[in-house]
């Protein structure tokens, strides 16, 4: 039997929808990317001009309502994705979600159970579960050559961006009614994500989050301890006003038999250690970081494969920022 072409609806036209992500819809096989809307309407018409997009919707919520989309791709800031979520699947059509989800857990469980009663999936753009860096991981951990593990840290140390010192015209990631928080919400969600991926969901979270460098209201420094399956430890660290001489992005697994380094956002060799055995791992990147991902929920929608990022799995990311940047553990 052929797959039929699944056909792509967009709102949003951001930089991640320039290279990362919606190329991709086309150069898929049997998808299509067939409308594309913009709450400003001229910039919904240069991206498509641009793009070769055949319909381009002045009002947003006119994707959603094309019946010539079968699954809308919503590439917008986090506080509008309930809201463009709920409005698809009331149309009867799955929605796939840029990362974070939503802004607070609670979001995430309003769209869960609104897909739920339509019997329609929630597909969310944790692309990190389907890259190869991270497959190879994961197949390392699994593999047991390190034996049984012993510890995990996490280390993600960024300067603040230019656009950060600008305090009249802050960039919307450090802007809570439309990000969530900061840029823990923009950036950590996808560390912690791909850490429950690999190691399991957390039993355990207490965290500490507060604002050193004053550039914007929401926390910008952050710590955190979590408990994951086999009483595993795992400590991470989080600083967005870094010096750049100090930046860091690294992941510490310890074990019995070894040590295993890598990256979340920089995908430097993955490094193996195993006695007095080093061995480095390179993977190469695809062209257009999300296609994997997208490639995935094409073969689901066809009924040949699955996407591992679920709105079930991203509500569980979403749980984990709440605690450690809204009601984590407090000092005694």
């Amino acid at each position: 039997m052929a797959e039929k072409i699944i056909r792509w609806g967009m709102i949003g036209t951001g930089n991640v929808t320039e290279r990362k992500s919606a190329p991709s819809f086309n150069k898929i096989e049997n998808s299509r990317l067939v409308a594309v809307g913009n709450r400003t309407p001229e910039k919904a018409e240069d991206y498509a001009a641009r793009h070769g997009i055949a319909t381009v919707h002045k009002d947003p919520f006119d994707v959603i309502r094309n019946t010539e989309v079968d699954i809308v791709y919503i590439a917008t800031p986090p506080g509008s994705h309930m809201s463009y979520a709920l409005e698809t699947i009331k149309a009867g059509k799955p929605p796939y979600i840029e990362k974070p989800m939503a802004r607070t857990l609670e979001e995430c469980r309003i769209i869960n159970e609104a897909a739920e009663k339509r019997g329609l999936p929630v597909y969310v753009a944790y692309y990190r579960r389907s890259l190869e860096y991270f497959k190879k991981v994961r197949s390392i951990i699994d593999g047991g050559s390190l034996g049984k593990i012993l510890h995990i840290n996490m280390q993600q140390y960024f300067a603040a961006r230019p656009e950060d010192y600008e305090s009249r015209n802050l960039p919307w990631r450090v802007i809570p009614e439309d990000a969530g928080g900061g840029y823990f919400h923009d950036m950590g969600c996808h560390a912690l994500d791909i850490l429950f991926h690999i190691f399991g969901d957390p039993l355990e979270v207490s965290g500490k989050a507060i604002n050193m460098g004053g550039l914007y209201a929401p926390e910008d420094t952050l710590s955190a301890t979590l408990v994951l399956p086999g009483n595993l430890i795992v400590t991470g660290g989080w600083s967005f006003v870094t010096p750049k001489p100090f930046q860091k992005d690294l992941v510490e697994v310890i074990a019995e038999k070894g040590k295993l380094k890598f990256s979340i956002f920089s995908f430097k060799p993955i490094t193996l250690f195993t006695g007095d055995h080093k061995e480095t791992l390179a993977t190469i990147q695809p062209e257009h970081i999300q296609m994997p991902h997208i490639q995935s929920i094409v073969s689901e929608l066809n009924g040949t494969g699955s996407c591992p990022a679920t709105g079930e799995t991203s509500a569980v990311t979403s749980r984990v920022m709440d605690i450690i940047t809204r009601k984590g553990r407090s000092s005694i």
